[in-house]
């Protein structure tokens, strides 16, 4: 995939796509010009023999934008009353199936009218593109999620409507949209941005001169990571003897985890590697021990972990330190990103103890200790101090080739229960169905060792998802299995019924086997159009049929 502003770059795409192409114009603020730059595009196309026709853009009064809607076709919108008033938002049905070959698309960012198909445009943009239709949108980059706390910190500004990074990192194109902020003041002086009774408030407050300098440089740096993602080969990335996951360490009663989560998933994005958000529960935040408001924070920041595509994780520990680095050298995290430690008393100092930030930089090998300072109400962007790794010992054992899941799952590994089942049945079921014939004599130790490590924190997450596995002596290849509970798994308790069981087992001697298939199988149960194409089967050959067209166009996208 290429960054790339040329209509031409994006019309050779729309002729040999299958699952619509995404191309957004990027900005640093209001008024930069994302729409009418997205609007002359159209007419170009329009002049190739395109097909094109407007789902949604918002001219926000603006005469030169509304004149460039003329000569285009326009879907109507759909009305919807919120608390006595009637709004209007993107038909997403008459999208669909008017299917034009591109949809203009503006504002992805934008919240939806509650009770409607999708709670965000970036989420009706999806549906879009999976039928088939390419679309162009736009975008301002204070509203990807990961920059929340930093745009809060540098420019003054709360932006409530965001959307996760993976949107903008799974563009197929992206367009920087760019006028020197001296311009851009200049163009809201002459009425070119808001009516006359907003210019002189706007001038004060966000389009002040620093405010805009500070966001077009976040815009030209997030340009600059897109970039240099796309041109790493993932399959070496993944493929490489050490990677450096990264993982994030939440906790309770801890202040700014969304902030740690932030900046985690940035990290990642930059070193183009997984992560995990890890909460450890000690024996006195057992859900009974702890307040619903303490529970409401935590469930809060595990759902946003989820949203900015980190694999959650609970484990069960008395001494969280300990338990941290277990997971660590487990699932082989090369950055441990943690928050301000609890100050200790001097004497609790004289008694020798330390707080678990302390213990982890004493006896972390190989991992690079990032601790952000969240002592703060507002938080800060930058690390409070950042300890590179100490070196660790050499790893062992091959490193395998990156699968898809057409390559780890038939109709055989695959079970649809249609009533209501136990987690026993289950996880028993589903460990069967991953081993092949002669490899069954290992299902004891499998079963044995899948149910030890439940008791050290369920998989069984709250987004209804599952990811139970286990790391097998005698095991050559890694296994996968596929559980569809239509119903739910009854002795489970999570806010949403687990309706995805993903079974993983993989080779003890290769540790990075494990890794590979916990983050196939974690991006695909994030991704919409995997689920509903699942949601809909009811035999498991129908599902293999499911998941290889998915796959299918997953590769054609991709090309």
């Amino acid at each position: 995939m290429a960054v790339d502003d040329k209509a031409s770059s994006f019309l050779r795409m729309i002729r040999r796509r299958q699952r619509g192409r995404l191309k957004v114009y990027l900005g640093y603020c209001a008024g930069v010009g994302k729409t009418y730059q997205m609007l002359l595009e159209a007419h170009r196309l329009k002049q190739e023999g395109i097909d094109v026709a407007v789902g949604f853009i918002e001219t926000h009064g603006r005469e030169d934008t509304a004149r460039l809607i003329e000569g285009l076709e326009v879907i109507p919108r759909v009305r919807q009353e919120y608390r006595g008033v009637l709004l209007e938002e993107m038909d997403v049905d008459a999208v669909i199936a008017r299917k034009p070959e591109v949809a203009l698309i503006d504002e992805l960012a934008h919240t939806n009218v509650p009770g409607g198909k999708n709670k965000k445009r970036y989420e009706d943009v999806e549906d879009v593109l999976e039928a088939g239709i390419n679309v162009i949108t736009t975008l301002n980059v204070q509203h990807l999620e990961s920059l929340y706390d930093t745009i809060e910190s540098r420019v003054g500004v709360k932006v409530r409507e965001r959307l996760p990074d993976s949107v903008l990192a799974e563009a197929d194109q992206i367009v920087n949209v760019d006028i020197t902020t001296q311009d851009l003041r200049q163009r809201l002086e002459q009425g070119k941005i808001y009516p006359p009774d907003r210019i002189e408030t706007a001038l004060g407050n966000f389009f002040k001169g620093s405010n805009l300098e500070e966001l077009r440089e976040f815009t030209l740096r997030e340009l600059v990571s897109q970039i240099d993602q796309r041109r790493r080969v993932p399959e070496q990335e993944e493929a490489s003897p050490a990677p450096e996951q990264v993982m994030v360490c939440l906790s309770s009663g801890g202040p700014n985890s969304e902030m740690l989560l932030r900046y985690g998933s940035r990290l990642a994005g930059r070193l183009n590697r997984n992560w995990y958000a890890l909460y450890v529960q000690t024996p006195s935040e057992e859900p009974t021990a702890i307040d619903a408001q303490t529970q409401r924070l935590l469930s809060g920041s595990l759902t946003l972990a989820k949203q900015l595509g980190a694999m959650v994780f609970t484990y069960k520990g008395k001494d969280v330190a300990e338990t941290i680095l277990r997971f660590a050298r487990e699932y082989r995290v090369g950055h441990i990103v943690i928050g301000s430690p609890a100050t200790l008393s001097p004497w609790q100092r004289l008694q020798g103890k330390k707080n678990v930030v302390e213990r982890l930089v004493e006896q972390a090998e190989g991992i690079t200790m990032v601790v952000l300072d969240t002592r703060r109400g507002g938080g800060r962007e930058a690390a409070l101090w950042e300890l590179p790794a100490r070196p660790a010992g050499p790893t062992h054992g091959p490193t395998p080739s990156l699968p898809n899941l057409t390559q780890l799952l038939s109709a055989k590994n695959i079970i649809v229960w249609d009533e209501p089942v136990l987690k026993e049945e289950v996880l028993n079921a589903l460990a069967k169905a991953a081993l092949r014939e002669n490899e069954q004599g290992l299902l004891p130790e499998a079963t044995r060792k899948i149910w030890e490590r439940e008791r050290l924190g369920s998989t069984f997450f709250n987004e209804g998802v599952a990811f139970p596995h286990a790391r097998l002596d005698g095991l050559t290849e890694p296994r996968l299995a596929l559980g569809l509970t239509r119903q739910g798994i009854v002795d489970v308790a999570t806010e949403q019924p687990v309706e995805l069981v993903f079974m993983i087992l993989s080779p003890a001697q290769s540790p990075t086997a494990q890794l590979q298939i916990l983050a196939l199988t974690s991006k695909a149960a994030q991704n919409r159009q995997f689920v509903q194409r699942l949601a809909a089967v009811s035999t498991s050959a129908n599902a293999i049929k499911a998941i290889e067209e998915w796959q299918h166009a997953q590769d054609n996208s991709s090309q």
